[in-house]
């Protein structure tokens, strides 16, 4: 993985053209209809993509890549986050919320399932063929660390990679939520997203935006005045730490137990998961960790799809399990 990473580094650095190759573009996310959705969407429309939106109808971080396999999807029986949909809509289709145009859809399911309906049946009807390219996201707060093992977001970029389609996973910073789908922040972080964008279609010409098997984590600080691009890794630095507690008060700062109460939810002497940060230093192997490096610029890691190994594993194996495995 660290071959890639002075790849990644010179491909944020090259001059970029004005505008980006048309490309025809699934863009899904685990949030649901947000003002980071609606502003990647416009932004991409600007520099001529032809673009489908298929995401959730209602908020679904941390289910990773969770399907709802044979469960029909019934008529909604309440709205979808910030009225894409309404009680009676069916479980999946165009969101009937005004203004949005016949790109936008959605599912009454997982993030997955979501794109899923965006690769296999939307651009099926559309294009004929599965997309260019899937972007996940931007996502309402960074997937950096272990978190990204449940990470809806990182999941759809992984089964689009899976599938032979190149794949970005985005992320932002939680302070880019907005019920009026109107956030500054936003509209920052999708033109930071077409930089990137423009930057991988100088290297790829009329070929494909990335190798096959290989997808990108993008991670966003939340300060975007230091919007410095720097390859990372994943890595084993982690910035939550998540944990199973029997009184999940005990856990919380005073602003997240307010928060809570707030919106009615019992939190005192109830057991479940809470979130911490991570106050420790990376050691000197992970200071090119994307849970380090995004919190001064924009951390670029590079995703093996699914979870082939490199040469080095395959390596280890054959010499670990000598005269054990069958033809080794």
């Amino acid at each position: 993985m660290r071959k890639l990473l002075p790849i990644l580094a010179a491909v944020a650095a090259m001059a970029l053209p004005a505008t980006a190759q048309a490309r025809n573009i699934v863009l899904a996310n685990d949030d649901g209809l947000t003002s980071n959705l609606v502003a990647l969407y416009a932004a991409l429309k600007a520099d001529g993509h032809d673009v489908i939106v298929a995401v959730p109808c209602l908020n679904q971080s941390g289910k990773g890549a969770a399907l709802d396999v044979g469960r029909p999807l019934r008529a909604l029986t309440a709205p979808c986050l910030n009225g894409a949909a309404q009680a009676g809509d069916p479980g999946a289709g165009v969101m009937t919320r005004a203004g949005l145009g016949p790109d936008f859809h959605y599912v009454f399911g997982t993030p997955v399932m979501a794109l899923l309906m965006g690769v296999d049946m939307l651009a099926q009807e559309r294009w004929g063929a599965a997309p260019d390219l899937v972007l996940s996201g931007p996502n309402e707060g960074q997937n950096v660390g272990s978190v990204i093992l449940s990470s809806g977001t990182v999941s759809v970029a992984q089964y689009a990679a899976l599938r032979g389609i190149p794949a970005v996973a985005l992320s932002a910073g939680s302070d880019t939520e907005a019920a009026d789908l109107a956030n500054p922040a936003s509209a920052e972080v999708a033109g930071l997203t077409m930089d990137l964008l423009r930057a991988l279609e100088a290297r790829a010409g009329d070929g494909p935006l990335l190798p096959r098997g290989l997808a990108l984590n993008v991670n966003f600080p939340n300060d975007l005045t230091q919007a410095t691009w720097r390859a990372s890794e994943i890595g084993t630095y982690s910035e939550y730490q998540p944990g199973f507690v029997r009184d999940m008060a005990a856990g919380l700062a005073p602003e997240q137990l307010a928060a809570a109460q707030a919106r009615g939810i019992v939190v005192d002497h109830v057991p479940g998961l809470n979130f911490g940060r991570n106050t420790a230093e990376p050691t000197a192997e992970q200071l090119d960790d994307e849970a380090w490096v995004f919190r001064t610029a924009i951390a670029v890691s590079p995703m093996q799809a699914g979870y082939a190994p490199g040469d080095t594993a395959n390596e280890w194996l054959r010499w670990g399990l000598a005269g054990f495995l069958a033809g080794n």
